[in-house]
C-alpha cells in the first residue's frame, strides 16, 4: 500500500510540474514589412513538429498555445512573401511582431505566367533571356541587343558595335553596368561599350528618358546590365562556356564561379577571353580585322533583408584592328573605295593586328550599401570609379611606327543615393542625388594633334519618381529630374581654324594666350541646367491584355566630342570637328504601347520624337593632311523628328512549334532643313519558326532577316578630284541596296549527374550573301561578314 502511495505522489507531481511548465503561450502579429498591414493566413510551423501549424487571421494575429519552457525554432510563411525562420527562448509568455517581405520587386520573381518585373509603369521596356545572352557570349553587346525589337547597332566592322535605339546611339544611349553609368568615351562613333557580355545576369532595355532614376540625358534609352541575386544558402555552383568560331578560325572561353553562404555571405568570380584572326566577308579577306579581348570581374558581398552591402570589380582589355582598306591616303582613293567592289587591301588570312587598331583597358569598381527601414523603405548609398584607357594607332613610319595617335585616360568617381518609400501599398516615391566628378587626360606626346583636349568635368543631380496603382487596372507614374553639368577645359587652336569658325569674335575672353607656333592656348568654361520629366499610365484588364501610354522631355548637355572635336580621328578615318557655339538639345517623346499575351500575341509599340537642338554630326568636305586626304565631318544642329513603329508577334501553333515576327520602322527627318536625317536606321523585318521537343531539351530554330534600302539619306556631297581635276560627286551618303540573310540556331542539353551540358550550334549568313549595311562605317570599303559557324559548349555544374 505504502509502495502505490509512493508511486501515485510521483506521478502527481510529475503531472504537476509538466502542468506547470508546459502552460506557455506564443502570441504574435505577423505584417509587411513596408507598410505594417497585417497578412492574413500566414503559417507559422514549429520545426521538428508536423502538427504543430498555426495560421494568422484578419488581423494577422496568431497564437500558439501550451508550449513546455524551451528554445523553439519557428518558420513564418505566407504567399508571395519571403519565407522567415525565428529562434526563440521561451521561459514565460512571448508576444512577437514578425514583418515577412511583401514585394516582387526584392524577391525578382514573377506573380503570374506573362508578367515579369519592370523598372516603370509605362515605358517601352524588354529584357533578354540568360539563354539568350549566354549564345551571345562570344559577340559584342550590341550584338546581343539587336534580338529586341527597335534596337539596331552603328557599326565600325564587325568587331566594334554601338548599340542604337530608335535611331539614336553614343551619349544619347545610357549604359548601366552593375549599376554603374559606364564613362568609356561613349561619343565616339567607333567606341563601343566596354562590357563582357559573359558577366551579366540579366540586360533590359528601356527605350526613351522614361527611367529618369538613371539619368536625364537617356533621350535614346537605357541599357541596364545587371547581376543575379542569390539565394541564402550553402552552395557552391558555376559554369564554363567554351566558344568555337569559324569566320575569324578563333573562339572564345568565360566561366565563373559563385559560392554562397547561408547568412548572405557570398562571391563571384568571372573571366574570359577571346580572339579571332582576320574575320571574311563572301568573297575575300577582310584583312587587319582581328581582336584579342581579356575580361574579368568579381563580386562579393553580405546581403540579408534588413541591409547588406556588395563590393565589385571589373577589368577589361580589347584590341582591336581596323580594316586596313579603311586608311585611304587620298580623295581620289576614297573615290574609288567608294565605286569598287573590293577593298583596295585584301592579305593572307593572319592573327596578326597590325595598325590601324586600337585599344582599350577599362577597370570598374563599387561600393554599395542599403539598409531598410521597418514601415518606411529602403536606403541606397553608392560609390563607384572608373578609369578608361584609349589608345588608336594609325599608320605610320619611322621613329613613331609603334606610337599611338590618340592617348585618352579618363577617371571618374561618382557618389550617388537614393531613398524608395513603399510604406503605403500600391505607392512608391523614390528620391534620389548624384554627384560625379570627371577627368581627361590626352597624352601631347603622340607626334600628332590632340584630337580631345584635357578638361575636368562637374555633374549633379537630383531626382524623384513616382508609381502610384489606382486599382487592379490602372497603373500611373511620374518623375523629374535636374542636372548640373560644369566643364573646364584647356585647348589649343589653330589660329587659322580659329578665325575660320569665327571664334575670334564670339569667344576672344577664353584665350590666355598665343603660342609661338600660331596657336591660342584657351580655357573654354561651359555651365548647363537641364530640367527632364516623365509620365504615364498603364492599364490591364487581365493577365493577357495591358496598354501604356508614356510621355518623357529629356535635356542633354552636349559631350566633349562635340564641343572640342578639331582633328584627324584616325581610328575613324575623318577630320572631325567640333563647336564651342553648341547647346543643349531637348527631346520631347510620346509612345503607346498595346501587349498582348497568350497562345499568340503581339506587342504594338508606335512613338514619336521631336528634338529641339538636334546635335549630329554629317560629312561636309575633304581636307589634306600630311597623312593624305579625309573627309571632313562636323558637328552642327537642327531641328529634328524621329517617328517609327515596332511590332512584335508571336504563335505557338503546337507544344512544338512557335513563330515569331518582328518588324522596326525608324524615320528621321531635319525638319528645318526639310532633308532626311543622317544614319537612320532600315525598315526590317525578321521571321522565326521553331521546333522544340522535350527531349534532351532539343531545339531548332530558323531566321530570315530582310533589311530594307534606306531611301532617305541627306544628300551627298561634290569634291574635287585631282586625278579628273574637276569636281566630282562622292556618294558618301548613298545607303547600298537591301539584303536578306538567313540564320540557324540549335541547342541540346545533356544531364550528367548533377551537372548539365548543353550544346549549341549556331550559323548565320548561312547562304553566304554579299552585302553592306547602311549603319556600318566600313560599308564604304568592303562587305560586311559571311557565312559563320558558332560551336558553344555550356557545362553547368
Amino acid at each position: 500500500m505504502r509502495a502505490w502511495f509512493i508511486m501515485f505522489a510521483m506521478l502527481f507531481v510529475q503531472f504537476t510540474v509538466q502542468s506547470q511548465q508546459c502552460k506557455s503561450v506564443i502570441t504574435g502579429v505577423v505584417t509587411d514589412f513596408h507598410d505594417k498591414t497585417p497578412l492574413v493566413r500566414a503559417s507559422i510551423s514549429l520545426i521538428g513538429k508536423s502538427d504543430s501549424v498555426f495560421y494568422t487571421d484578419e488581423n494577422g494575429f496568431f497564437k500558439i498555445p501550451n508550449l513546455c519552457n524551451g528554445i523553439y525554432e519557428l518558420e513564418i510563411y505566407h504567399a508571395e512573401c519571403q519565407t522567415a525562420f525565428m529562434k526563440v527562448d521561451l521561459d514565460t509568455n512571448l508576444d512577437l511582431n514578425i514583418p515577412l517581405e511583401h514585394h516582387l520587386e526584392e524577391l525578382e520573381e514573377v506573380k503570374v505566367t506573362g508578367n515579369k518585373i519592370t523598372k516603370t509603369n509605362s515605358a517601352m521596356e524588354e529584357t533578354l533571356e540568360l539563354k539568350t545572352i549566354e549564345q551571345y557570349g562570344s559577340a559584342s553587346l550590341g550584338d546581343a541587343l539587336k534580338e529586341i525589337n527597335g534596337v539596331s547597332s552603328l557599326n565600325t566592322g564587325a568587331n566594334i558595335v554601338k548599340p542604337t535605339i530608335h535611331g539614336l546611339s553614343g551619349s544619347r544611349v545610357l549604359v548601366l553596368n552593375n549599376g554603374v553609368r559606364m564613362q568609356d568615351m561613349e561619343w565616339g562613333a567607333e567606341h563601343a561599350p566596354n562590357v563582357d557580355v559573359n558577366a551579366a545576369g540579366s540586360i533590359s532595355v528601356i527605350k526613351g528618358a522614361s527611367a529618369l532614376q538613371y539619368g536625364g540625358d537617356a533621350i535614346g534609352g537605357v541599357i541596364l546590365i545587371e547581376q543575379n541575386r542569390f539565394l541564402k544558402k550553402d552552395s557552391i555552383f558555376g559554369k564554363t562556356i567554351v566558344t568555337g568560331i569559324l569566320n575569324g578560325r578563333g573562339g572564345k572561353i568565360n566561366t565563373d564561379l559563385i559560392k554562397t553562404y547561408k547568412n548572405g555571405w557570398f562571391i563571384k568570380g568571372q573571366a574570359s577571353y577571346k580572339k579571332l584572326g582576320d574575320q571574311e566577308a563572301p568573297s575575300y579577306v577582310l584583312s587587319n580585322t582581328g581582336v584579342n579581348e581579356i575580361g574579368a570581374s568579381l563580386h562579393f558581398g553580405k546581403e540579408n533583408f534588413t541591409s547588406g552591402w556588395r563590393g565589385s570589380y571589373s577589368y577589361f582589355n580589347t584590341e582591336i584592328g581596323i580594316l586596313s582598306a579603311s586608311h585611304i591616303g587620298s580623295v581620289d582613293d576614297l573615290i574609288r573605295a567608294i565605286n569598287d567592289d573590293e577593298p583596295t587591301v585584301i592579305d593572307p588570312f593572319t592573327y596578326d593586328i597590325a595598325s590601324p587598331r586600337q585599344e582599350v583597358t577599362h577597370h570598374l569598381g563599387k561600393f554599395k550599401y542599403y539598409n531598410r527601414f521597418e514601415g518606411l523603405g529602403k536606403l541606397n548609398v553608392q560609390y563607384d570609379f572608373q578609369n578608361n584607357r584609349r589608345f588608336e594607332y594609325d599608320v605610320r613610319t619611322g621613329d613613331d611606327k609603334f606610337k599611338p595617335s590618340i592617348d585618352l585616360e579618363l577617371t571618374t568617381h561618382a557618389l550617388t543615393s537614393d531613398f524608395k518609400w513603399d510604406a503605403k501599398s500600391g505607392f512608391d516615391l523614390t528620391v534620389g542625388v548624384m554627384g560625379r566628378y570627371q577627368n581627361n587626360f590626352a597624352n601631347p606626346d603622340t607626334g600628332v594633334r590632340r584630337l580631345i583636349p584635357d578638361y575636368d568635368k562637374y555633374d549633379a543631380g537630383i531626382f524623384s519618381v513616382m508609381k502610384l496603382s489606382l486599382d487592379e487596372d490602372w497603373k500611373l507614374d511620374a518623375g523629374l529630374r535636374y542636372d548640373y553639368s560644369k566643364i573646364d577645359a584647356k585647348k589649343f587652336y589653330r589660329t587659322s581654324r580659329w578665325e575660320e569658325r569665327g571664334y575670334d569674335e564670339d569667344f576672344s575672353d577664353i584665350i590666355i594666350r598665343e603660342t609661338e607656333s600660331s596657336q591660342y592656348l584657351t580655357q573654354p568654361i561651359f555651365d548647363y541646367h537641364n530640367v527632364s520629366a516623365t509620365m504615364g499610365v498603364n492599364y490591364s484588364t487581365d493577365n493577357q491584355h495591358s496598354m501604356s501610354f508614356n510621355y518623357a522631355l529629356a535635356n542633354r548637355a552636349p559631350n566633349p566630342s562635340e564641343l572640342f572635336s578639331d582633328g584627324l580621328h584616325h581610328s575613324a578615318a575623318r577630320i572631325e570637328l567640333g563647336d564651342l557655339r553648341i547647346t543643349s538639345e531637348t527631346s520631347h517623346k510620346a509612345s503607346l504601347s498595346l501587349i498582348k499575351n497568350g497562345d499568340w500575341g503581339y506587342t504594338l509599340e508606335p512613338y514619336v520624337n521631336f528634338i529641339n537642338d538636334f546635335i549630329y554630326l554629317e560629312p561636309t568636305d575633304v581636307e589634306y593632311t600630311v597623312r593624305g586626304a579625309f573627309p571632313v565631318w562636323e558637328y552642327h544642329q537642327t531641328n529634328a523628328r524621329i517617328l517609327g513603329l515596332d511590332l512584335s508577334l508571336y504563335a505557338n501553333w503546337t507544344d512544338h512549334w512557335k513563330t515569331d515576327h518582328k518588324f522596326s520602322l525608324t524615320k528621321g527627318k531635319d525638319t528645318s532643313e526639310d532633308e532626311p536625317l543622317i544614319n537612320i536606321p532600315a525598315a526590317h523585318i525578321r521571321n522565326k519558326i521553331s521546333y522544340n521537343i522535350p527531349w534532351k531539351n532539343l531545339e531548332v530554330g530558323l531566321e530570315s532577316k530582310y533589311v530594307f534600302k534606306q531611301n532617305e539619306t541627306p544628300a551627298d556631297i561634290y569634291v574635287y578630284s585631282p586625278e579628273q581635276g574637276e569636281d566630282v560627286l562622292l556618294e558618301i551618303n548613298t545607303a547600298p541596296a537591301a539584303y536578306h540573310v538567313l540564320s540557324l540556331n540549335s541547342g541540346m542539353d545533356f544531364k550528367f549527374d548533377k551537372s548539365t551540358l548543353t550544346v549549341n550550334l549556331i550559323a548565320t549568313n548561312i547562304l553566304d550573301v554579299s552585302y553592306r549595311d547602311y549603319l556600318n562605317r566600313l560599308r564604304y570599303f568592303a562587305d560586311d561578314l559571311g557565312r559563320n559557324i558558332i560551336l558553344q559548349f555550356k557545362l553547368n555544374y
